[in-house]
């Protein structure tokens, strides 16, 4: 009896437990539905962000002291041997920690961060690996820690944006919503390290959704002042900077300013140029990816060892320094252009830090030193040194970032002196329009991204019209009429062949006009036989061969032609092809399907790890065995991807039937394990 209750007990509880399962999974699912479809719960979904990003700084800035009193302190205790030579050996003992951590685990933590936020955000929907957020933590601390010339606003906004992206991929949140959780970590991160909750919301938004809308700032804005509040009670509420009281002393000094903001933009495109330099110069080197840092760290090292140890780490000492008018004109100057170049090579050998710090630093010093030769030419109408460090800082990032809001609110939230905002918005304009125009319309993020062929300017989908020329879709065997044909004879010829329009040329090959169906109305207007150029459009359209197809397509579709002559660009009036509808739409379907295909391949390539492939960059030489041959006729040694091919300033993804010529910068893409064989291939090519 006691046996038969046991057993109907057991039979009860078993039943009981699948349906008890399955109210929690439906509850489950309830709560998943709430989160990622509501308001409600994406601001629940911001503020759980914002709490995680803001935890994340406070563990970051905790990692690099601890990471700096074991560089400087335990290993600098001993090597005291050493002397101050032991300073070379810091940052290229943190370099070996820095090489093997990012190459092993998350290739992706390697450099400054943003670009990586940035492509995640346009091509991957707004997923990054959760391992990036502990790996980045850890590269980036060891790297700033031993004395590497990087910041932290990088890694804190890949930590919080990968944070934000896992919480959101946990969660399968849709794209856009995903997006915007890492915009919110992003956000997040910025607050909470800088104590800016109001530049960390415009960051999230201006640059890395690039869309201003009220969804997505509302979100970044409530992560932000989450992780401000949560940092708040570890890092202390005070503003990075402490400066005097600073004013604009008279009208005529806008004029300075404006001269600064023309300085800065300069010297941020020279920054900019100055680290993809330094990259791509590591790239070449034949050497051990993970050793690169290392070697990196020697190259600080002895700046800093022979030079100045000012330009190690973040450097806001130097900044604070400045800021108080303390520097000397020249003593500033050559700590500035120091510093370019130890960011440069910190970040080009495969360093882990940010750009903002030393953009900081680079604009503190060149602002104080045109300051003070300001200051020392009118002193009775100008500031105090100090007032133009202030005001550089703002400029110089927002010419390297192309972020004016975002640069002038930070720098605004850093020191809270909100007096000098007139000139500082004036020159932070002046130094984006600048570095826009010198940069080619890149900042310091997208140009990364750019690199590998993708225009975030344009949007994340790659329109294959921009990667045709002219010279490759054009019709070089193309019907023409002579100037001298009757207008009867074209009328038949119009009839026989159904074309709209035919272009008028003559016995040399050149463009005198061109005829449309419509003009042979013209013809019983005039007396006599008229011929074709009689009734012929004079001022004719045309476009070049190096043109791409997309500036040709515009052209036909503005005026609703069907025909497009193409002219020789050394010789105007001589024609050397045709562009015709069908022949763009032709070119659209063929270079669609190859771009697939290429994507395809990229992907297999990199499958292992998702980003286990490398880029090799090679400039095409005169005489090369590449040059003038098309892309489908070139056979490597293994598999591979011509990903980029930049010509003119311009970047094309190449097609099959793109034809390589002397002098292109191509960038193709492989495995690690194959890039020497593609490197020595490429060398035997251009011998």
């Amino acid at each position: 009896m006691e046996g038969k209750e046991a057993s109907n007990s057991m039979s009860v509880k078993g039943g009981e437990m699948p349906h008890r399962l399955g109210a929690g999974r439906a509850l489950l699912l309830r709560l998943q539905a709430f989160l990622a479809t509501t308001a409600a719960g994406e601001m629940i979904l911001a503020v759980v962000v914002g709490i995680f990003a803001g935890l994340g700084a406070v563990l970051f800035r905790w990692l690099i002291g601890a990471f700096h009193s074991s560089f400087f302190e335990g290993v600098g205790g001993a090597l005291s041997f050493l002397g101050k030579y032991r300073l070379i050996l810091i940052p290229a003992l943190g370099g070996l920690v820095v090489g093997p951590l990012v190459y092993f685990f998350a290739r992706e933590a390697k450099g400054h961060g943003v670009p990586e936020v940035m492509y995640a955000v346009a091509v991957r929907e707004g997923r990054i690996r959760p391992r990036v957020a502990v790996i980045k933590s850890l590269a980036s601390s060891a790297c700033i820690g031993s004395g590497g010339s990087v910041g932290r606003e990088g890694p804190i906004v890949q930590i919080g944006s990968a944070l934000g992206s896992t919480v959101g991929q946990l969660l399968h949140l849709p794209p856009d919503r995903l997006r915007r959780l890492v915009a919110c970590g992003a956000a997040g991160g910025i607050s909470a390290t800088f104590n800016a909750p109001v530049a960390g919301a415009v960051f999230g938004v201006e640059v890395i959704l690039r869309e201003f809308t009220v969804e997505n700032f509302g979100v970044a804005a409530i992560a932000s002042v989450t992780a401000n509040l949560v940092s708040k009670p570890f890092l202390g509420d005070f503003p990075a900077f402490k400066v005097p009281p600073y004013s604009m002393v008279h009208p005529l000094e806008l004029v300075a300013y404006g001269v600064l903001g023309l300085m800065c933009g300069l010297v941020a495109a020279l920054y900019t140029r100055s680290i993809y330099a330094c990259e791509d110069l590591f790239e070449r080197l034949s050497f051990p990816e993970y050793l690169k840092p290392l070697l990196g760290g020697l190259l600080i090292g002895a700046i800093g060892c022979f030079f100045s140890t000012r330009i190690f780490g973040v450097g806001y000492e130097t900044v604070e320094v400045a800021l108080h008018s303390r520097l000397l004109p020249l003593t500033a100057l050559a700590l500035g252009a120091a510093k370019i170049v130890a960011t440069s090579i910190t970040l080009g050998s495969g360093g882990s830090g940010g750009i903002f710090a030393p953009a900081l630093f680079i604009g503190a010093t060149f602002g104080g030193a045109f300051g003070g030769l300001v200051h020392s030419v009118a002193p009775a109408i100008t500031a105090e040194p100090g007032a133009y460090a202030i005001v550089g800082m703002a400029a110089l990032f927002s010419g390297a970032a192309h972020a004016p809001l975002t640069s002038g609110l930070i720098v605004f939230e850093m020191t809270r002196d909100y007096r000098i905002i007139l000139p500082l918005f004036a020159a932070v304009a002046v130094a984006t329009f600048v570095g826009r125009h010198l940069l080619g319309g890149e900042s310091i993020y997208t140009l990364k991204i750019s690199r590998r062929g993708i225009d975030l300017r344009a949007g994340a989908e790659v329109n294959p019209m921009r990667h045709i020329l002219v010279g490759e879709a054009m019709d070089a065997d193309f019907p023409t009429v002579p100037p001298e044909m009757p207008v009867e004879e074209l009328a038949e010829l119009f009839a026989s062949t159904g074309r709209h329009s035919f272009p008028v040329v003559d016995k040399e090959g050149r463009l005198l006009g061109i005829v449309a169906y419509t003009d042979l109305s013209r013809a019983a207007r005039r007396d006599g036989r008229p011929t074709a150029l009689d009734i012929a459009t004079r001022s004719v359209i045309t476009c070049f061969p190096d043109e791409t197809l997309d500036d040709a397509m515009r052209r036909m579709a503005q005026r609703g032609l069907y025909c497009l002559p193409v002219v020789s660009r050394e010789d105007p009036r001589r024609m050397v092809g045709a562009v015709y509808r069908e022949s763009v739409i032709k070119a659209y379907a063929r270079a669609a399907i190859e771009h697939a295909e290429t994507l395809s391949r990229a992907r297999e390539l990199s499958m292992a790890d998702e980003l286990g492939a490398t880029l090799v960059h090679f400039r095409v030489p005169e005489g090369s065995a590449l040059a003038h041959k098309r892309v489908k006729e070139i056979k490597p040694p293994i598999e591979c991807v011509f990903a980029t091919l930049r010509r003119g300033g311009k970047t094309m993804i190449p097609r099959g039937d793109t034809i390589i010529l002397p002098g292109d910068e191509i960038a193709v893409l492989t495995t690690f394990e194959g890039r020497k064989e593609v490197e020595a291939w490429l060398s035997k090519a251009g011998a």
